[in-house]
């Protein structure tokens, strides 16, 4: 209901920069700043796909009836037996597996759920690569990519001279006094642990630990 609310709550907003919609017709008609970016809902569906059963599909279409919107369609899609569920119905509509359109539903939910998913572990590989050196003043991408690469992994950086450090190029001694304070500031991080087998994964680079602790999330 939420979702579905706060969805069509920014298309009531395009239209009514256009003059399709006025505050009288529902909603409470407030119109965000135009910032200049693309608009993000340019134009409505013909059809909403729930990705759930008879409550799932009550609450989108309850969240549609209280903006005022009643000429987009919505269905849901139940994964268990693949059933169809429309607003009103106490029974599903089953469509045959060799169904063009049950085809067509099932593709939609799957992306959905691809595009969701991506997302997440766009946000997990973020915070994987989260580490002690994002903190070091002045220390741009390019230089800490730079001295991952010459050390190997943060934890043989931190075991460095600050001779050593300013061996890397593009390194001056002020930085790698920095970047030593920094590295002997922070708290080291717990060993990363393989979730499938419990096995602690050694700390030799960063790139092999993140995608080894990556399959084991995801397993």
């Amino acid at each position: 209901h939420e979702v579905v609310s706060r969805r069509f709550r920014r298309y009531l907003q395009e239209k009514l920069k256009t003059g399709e919609w006025s505050p009288e017709d529902g909603d409470d008609g407030q119109q965000p700043e135009d910032d200049g970016r693309p608009r993000r809902f340019a134009y409505p569906p013909q059809l909403v796909v729930v990705d759930g059963g008879q409550p799932q599909v009550a609450a989108a279409k309850r969240a549609l009836e209280e903006l005022g919107i009643d000429d987009v369609a919505v269905c849901g899609l139940a994964k268990r037996l693949e059933e169809v569920w429309l607003p009103g119905e106490d029974d599903p509509v089953v469509l045959p597996r060799s169904s063009e359109g049950l085809y067509l539903l099932q593709r939609v939910r799957d992306e959905a759920h691809r595009f969701a998913i991506q997302y997440q572990r766009n946000k997990r590989g973020k915070r994987l690569k989260a580490g002690p050196l994002d903190e070091v003043p002045g220390l741009g991408e390019s230089r800490r990519l730079a001295l991952i690469k010459h050390f190997g992994s943060v934890k043989k950086l931190r075991q460095a001279t600050i001779d050593q450090i300013c061996e890397v190029p593009g390194i001056g001694r002020k930085t790698a006094e920095t970047v030593a304070v920094a590295l002997a500031q922070a708290v080291p991080a717990g060993p990363a642990v393989n979730t499938a087998t419990g096995e602690i994964i050694e700390d030799e680079t960063p790139a092999s630990a993140g995608a080894a602790s990556d399959r084991g999330t995801e397993q």
